[in-house]
């Protein structure tokens, strides 16, 4: 019996060496990568909006349905007509989109876009098609669609967001 519990503490000790290792070693790897949890960007000045603010309600019209959103090889569709959606702006041209979707934050430079973040909410899916001259944000759900969609080809960047 003495035997059988050596051999079991031997191993016992053996994993839990080898899974701190594999441990390690995916952590190393994985350090600086979208696993990693998302960093707060410094606001000095007040944000537009908070917990116990909330922005009016968008107005908008409506619209036909869209297409699937287009896989990053291709072309996407074009968009519906735009809606109005709360944005709040942080100090460098950092601007936060909050859609039904889920949040996009973007650095928006003079002649560039820089997509900071974009954080689905529970239950949607999210796609990034980052190209040059533009880039698009689509949260998906079962049955709706949320997007957000920056040009700067040859003119500063401009936004534009849906609702589907």
């Amino acid at each position: 019996m003495h035997r059988g519990l050596l051999h079991t503490c031997v191993w016992a000790l053996t994993t839990a060496a080898a899974a701190t290792l594999s441990w390690f070693g995916v952590h190393s790897v994985l350090r600086g990568t979208a696993y990693d949890p998302p960093r707060a960007l410094p606001v000095t000045a007040p944000a537009l909006a908070s917990s116990t603010h909330r922005p009016q309600a968008a107005t908008s019209t409506p619209r036909p349905a869209a297409p699937a959103p287009a896989t990053r090889a291709a072309t996407p569709a074009p968009p519906p007509a735009p809606t109005t959606v709360a944005a709040t702006t942080a100090p460098a041209n950092v601007h936060g989109y909050t859609m039904r979707g889920g949040r996009v934050v973007l650095a928006l430079g003079p002649s560039a876009a820089t997509l900071v973040s974009a954080t689905p909410n529970p239950g949607w899916k999210m796609q990034v098609w980052p190209e040059d001259g533009w880039l698009r944000v689509t949260f998906t759900s079962a049955d709706a669609a949320s997007t957000v969609f920056c040009t700067w080809n040859g003119h500063p960047p401009s936004v534009e967001s849906y609702e589907e």
